[in-house]
């Protein structure tokens, strides 16, 4: 970490070249002395990623970034703020804290919280941070999260731990490919927390994560504008029943959906789709949770095909996690042919066809309100929508 980064003139600079090519500074001779033109670029690049993910730490003055990669994983203030809402107690220890982020929001509703970090330079840069964020609550450790665990015989109310992919090849992986390997470790998490937090990527299977975890009393599918962030796997000492799956969408209103797992729902398949009703499309948080029949009995919908994770309503239900839309006509290919000047973003849903091929066959320009939905109906066969938005994610 070098100090010398944090002197007002170099900020100043900092600040003032956020929108200057990163490279050609990286590149080019330094205008001070002791600091590299890499290290110039890293600080802009790093804290030009935080203006949107990190604004509290955008906003504060002489903050430290770290490696860009490393702000481009951590948490964003959104989700680690939705975190600190679900933990239980008064003392947690985030074992794999890294840049600090949720162990700060954790630090606004735990009385005592220690960060743990393996890597000696930010932790170091966590900890200043922490000063100047006046984290007067948190104890920063540099150490190997596990082996601290084992040399102690503190135990803690709640435990965070955000376990990284040993490779990044592939869309399948598993929790005991990850570092530190929670389930080889698991019953040592156990014995020192009541209520353990496991932070994993979107990419990990449900029932994958259940077969090799235990206790699982929640598991928290988090989006934000349709955009899968995070899975969240909540274990408790001595719980048998079955999880908590809770669907949560942060946007500019926060929606949920919870069931227990193994709940069944049923959906009816519509009978015909004709103008004025209202189309569901479910946010990804929902579709994540397969939860596909349970959505359309909870919100009294209809599906559109077995295959077809859309449903159709006469009601609007403002609270459905998703985007709703009224159908204003319903088109068959035939029809759709004879059409000029068609406008409208495009959905494809269950059709032969993908969205960029149907843009060019039928010249269809993009709108901000205006859907042409290609799918599949039970009772129709292959239909075409034309739709106006009414409820965004």
């Amino acid at each position: 970490m070098n100090k010398q980064l944090t002197d007002q003139s170099v900020q100043d600079y900092i600040h003032g070249n956020l929108n200057a090519d990163v490279h050609k500074i990286a590149m080019g001779k330094s205008p001070f002395p002791g600091i590299t033109g890499k290290e110039l670029a890293n600080q802009i690049a790093s804290k030009k990623k935080a203006l949107k993910k990190l604004p509290t730490w955008f906003n504060t003055e002489l903050i430290y970034y770290p490696p860009l990669l490393s702000v481009e994983q951590c948490s964003s203030e959104l989700t680690a703020a939705y975190k600190a809402g679900i933990v239980k107690g008064n003392t947690l220890i985030d074992l794999t804290g890294g840049y600090g982020v949720d162990s700060y929001y954790f630090s606004k509703r735990m009385q005592q919280v220690t960060h743990c970090e393996i890597n000696e330079e930010l932790s170091a840069i966590a900890s200043y941070n922490g000063n100047l964020l006046k984290e007067e609550n948190v104890t920063f450790i540099c150490a190997d999260g596990i082996e601290l665990l084992k040399g102690t015989t503190q135990e803690f109310d709640s435990m965070y731990i955000d376990p990284a992919r040993r490779s990044s090849s592939g869309k399948v992986f598993m929790l005991k490919d990850c570092t530190p390997n929670v389930v080889e470790n698991l019953d040592l998490l156990l014995a020192k927390a009541k209520q353990i937090l496991i932070k994993t990527a979107p990419l990990l299977d449900l029932s994958a994560g259940l077969k090799e975890l235990k206790n699982v009393a929640e598991i928290h599918i988090i989006s934000v504008k349709n955009e899968c962030k995070e899975l969240i796997w909540i274990i408790e000492k001595d719980f048998g029943a079955p999880a908590k799956i809770t669907c949560t969408t942060l946007n500019a209103k926060q929606k949920q959906f919870s069931f227990a797992l193994g709940e069944e729902g049923s959906a009816e398949l519509t009978d015909a789709i004709i103008p004025g009703q209202y189309l569901y499309e479910p946010d990804v948080a929902l579709l994540k949770s397969g939860a596909f029949n349970l959505i359309a009995e909870r919100y009294q919908l209809h599906k559109f095909h077995h295959q077809t994770q859309l449903y159709i309503s006469n009601l609007v239900h403002s609270e459905f996690p998703g985007r709703i839309f009224k159908i204003d006509e319903v088109m068959s290919a035939a029809k759709i042919k004879k059409e000029k000047n068609l406008i409208g973003n495009v959905i494809v849903r269950n059709y032969p066809d993908k969205a960029a091929s149907l843009v060019d066959k039928y010249h269809i320009k993009p709108d901000d309100t205006q859907f042409i939905i290609f799918t599949q109906s039970s009772s129709e066969g292959k239909i075409i929508l034309r739709a106006t938005i009414i409820q965004h994610y």
